[in-house]
């Protein structure tokens, strides 16, 4: 069997909502996030410094064919935080990777990431029909990795110099993966986090 191919949808839980990004989120997340250089330090642009650096950021996203990029809406104060992708789709092997994340430091700790990763999750593996999500990361970006194996994803290598840093320095990458057949498990135990912070 063949999955689906992401679409543009909106995704609604009760802490936040991921839709489709959208130039108009520029502003918000300047406000969020600008000129916060732990945020984007393990991404490959410089941290925007001002809404016309932050608009490059969204064009980059939004102009890049591989990627289904949301908008992470706070539910409590409706604006955006943040930002998660959809990359990379293969529907004929059924698998797609989670990338692309940054969130404001202000909900760090918080049920966003738990929150937002539940649902990209639930909308690839039941939604979509995927088989397989993927995570890669920097390997000295032990926060990201660490926030990966949480969500119950299980390390599969390190790929070596895969990446120039935007300080020209070279990045090994870290893979993680999910199975369908781990899904089940590792939502109880993301609905059970999500319920715990509450």
């Amino acid at each position: 069997m063949t999955a689906k191919t992401p679409a543009p949808v909106t995704l609604t839980g009760r802490h936040v909502r991921l839709e489709p990004l959208r130039r108009d989120h520029t502003a918000d997340l300047f406000v969020a996030a600008g000129g916060e250089e732990e945020v984007f330090r393990w991404l490959p642009w410089g941290t925007p410094q001002t809404e016309a650096e932050m608009a490059e950021v969204v064009e980059g996203y939004l102009k890049n064919p591989g990627c289904e990029p949301f908008a992470v809406i706070a539910a409590d104060s409706d604006r955006a935080v943040g930002v998660s992708c959809f990359y990379d789709v293969n529907p004929v092997d059924e698998w797609v990777e989670i990338g692309g994340t940054w969130y404001a430091r202000s909900v760090w700790r918080t049920a966003v990431n738990t929150e937002a990763k539940l649902l990209l999750l639930t909308h690839a593996f039941e939604d979509l029909g995927m088989g397989r999500v993927m995570w890669k990361t920097d390997h000295l970006n032990e926060r990201s990795q660490n926030a990966i194996r949480r969500l119950g994803a299980q390390y599969e290598g390190t790929f070596r110099r895969a990446r120039r840093r935007p300080d020209g320095s070279w990045r090994d990458s870290v893979y993680f993966s999910m199975l369908a057949d781990e899904w089940p498990a590792a939502k109880e135990r993301l609905t059970g986090a999500l319920l715990g912070r509450v």
